[in-house]
């Protein structure tokens, strides 16, 4: 037995112990939200149990090569299994969490038994220096390696259940092949053994096959409607369904626009900014992937240019070659005034230069916290920097129905900023009451003058827009701060009570 072929065994099982954390962190990002608090959890549970798995590999006495064979199968056959059975858990169970903690801890308990086993299968071939020395550096190298490839190769090429599905593939492959090299070391039959690693490979196999069909059938109990396109990026899983009324956006299961009533949203987030601006020439939107504030926006024939900013290639590129999208923002990307740049929007307005007469923030709402520093102290004075003289903002604020204290942190931080905030609202029958904030940089009265031939603003309405009742008004927050990031506690709390 060479202990070459046993280090790149650690190397294989390093690699696929560190992507299955991986899995079940990002897996449970995209579900839950507040990716920091489920990647810590994760983490913290996935750690200890290694330490668990290593401390149990001490009553392991005898047949240790054939133990470790069967979990490494175990492994497999879990962590392979984890993604697809995850999503269709949060689908079905109400138990949810459980079955994602508990899967975590399951699969670091067995992972946590391998290394153990295999550096007491070397202690007779090698130094017990040298065996250590070598474990752990190939253990290192295949988590780097791991860290590297699953978001820059297998997300956004394989997608979640495949990455899961691909890896305990590896883990199986490693299983079966030990049964020739450790023959030496494993007594009685092995054919029963082959046969098990043969089975879990060929469950696995299957599984690759059939892993549009599993993700269909998972998202088909999370969607109302059916799903007509479905891909997971770099940055996030998008998800269009549709019915005979139309069709709907969801970024990470949450719904983003419906087809049926999405003018009212953007008319309203667009119009009262551009009405501020007399004849706006150079407009930017940050957010905003799906091209219909870029709609609206290129209603005006003042305007020069329009620079858009979203993060992912995957949902510009979308909204360009989707014809049910396409259709829906007029070809909008297709105009020869629209740039659009992939980056983030914190990261692009520190490095950029120019002025804007106007700007549009369309993001998800702040329920993660890479998504709450875009709406920090930090990212409003460097959106402040790239603003003309008179130019003026508006920004989609959340809830101010359902999240009323994540409304008006949003308000205050802007203002915090020395910005001036006039709050507003609109209902959006698919969204309910929703709210927006228009700024500019010196002292404003709201617009009272629609522009013609909108479907759902007119004088009438754009005057309405800033008329706040009571149940919507001010309340006592804090500054959100990148240090603080207060708003995701508010944004989570309030919606939660809506699950």
């Amino acid at each position: 037995m060479r202990p070459t072929i046993l280090f790149i065994n650690v190397f294989i099982i390093a690699t696929c112990g560190l992507v299955y954390e991986l899995l079940a962190g990002t897996l449970a990002s995209y579900v839950l939200g507040d990716s920091v608090t489920q990647f810590s959890l994760i983490i913290g549970i996935y750690l200890f149990a290694l330490g668990v798995g290593a401390w149990l590999s001490q009553f392991i006495e005898t047949g240790l090569a054939r133990r470790f064979i069967e979990i490494e199968l175990g492994v497999a056959l879990l962590g392979g299994l984890s993604a697809p059975l995850l999503f269709l858990s949060f689908a079905r169970l109400s138990s949810f969490h459980l079955v994602l903690y508990g899967s975590v801890f399951v699969i670091g308990v067995l992972v946590g038994l391998e290394l153990p086993l295999l550096m007491r299968i070397l202690k007779d071939v090698l130094d017990f220096k040298d065996l250590v020395s070598r474990v752990l550096t190939f253990d290192y190298i295949g988590a780097l390696v791991a860290s590297l490839l699953f978001p820059l190769f297998c997300v956004p090429r394989l997608g979640l259940v495949r990455t899961s599905l691909l890896f305990g593939l590896f883990n199986a492959a490693v299983g079966l092949w030990a049964t020739w090299y450790m023959e030496p070391l494993l007594k009685g039959s092995l054919t029963g053994l082959r046969l098990r690693a043969v089975l879990v490979i060929t469950i696995l196999t299957v599984g690759m096959i059939k892993a549009n069909t599993l993700t269909t059938l998972a998202e088909s109990d999370l969607f109302a409607n059916e799903v007509l396109y479905a891909r997971t990026t770099s940055y996030q899983r998008i998800v269009l369904t549709g019915d005979k009324t139309g069709f709907q956006l969801f970024l990470n299961g949450h719904l983003q626009f419906n087809s049926l009533d999405e003018y009212r949203y953007h008319e309203a987030l667009v119009h009262p900014a551009m009405a501020l601006v007399r004849s706006p020439r150079r407009a930017l939107i940050l957010g905003g992937g799906d091209g219909l504030a870029l709609r609206e926006i290129l209603h005006y024939p003042s305007v020069e240019s329009v620079t858009l900013v979203d993060l992912d290639p995957g949902m510009t590129t979308l909204s360009q070659h989707f014809p049910p999208l396409a259709k829906l923002n007029h070809q909008s990307f297709s105009d020869p005034r629209v740039r659009v740049v992939n980056q983030d929007a914190m990261l692009w307005l520190e490095d950029t230069q120019g002025l804007y007469d106007v700007a549009i923030v369309d993001f998800p709402d702040p329920g993660t916290f890479a998504l709450g520093k875009l709406y920090t102290t930090r990212f409003y004075k460097l959106l402040k920097q790239r603003l003309a003289p008179d130019a003026a903002v508006g920004i989609q604020s959340t809830s101010p129905l359902v999240a009323r204290t994540a409304f008006w942190c949003i308000i205050r931080t802007m203002e915090a900023t020395r910005f001036f905030v006039r709050p507003y609202h609109v209902a959006v029958p698919s969204f309910g009451v929703w709210g927006f904030a228009l700024a500019q940089t010196a002292p404003f009265e709201p617009p009272t003058t629609a522009p013609p031939a909108l479907r759902f603003l007119d004088n009438q309405t754009m005057a309405a827009l800033f008329v706040l009742s009571a149940d919507l008004g001010p309340v006592p927050v804090e500054i959100n701060r990148l240090d603080n990031q207060v708003l995701v506690r508010y944004y989570d709390a309030e919606w939660r009570k809506y699950e």
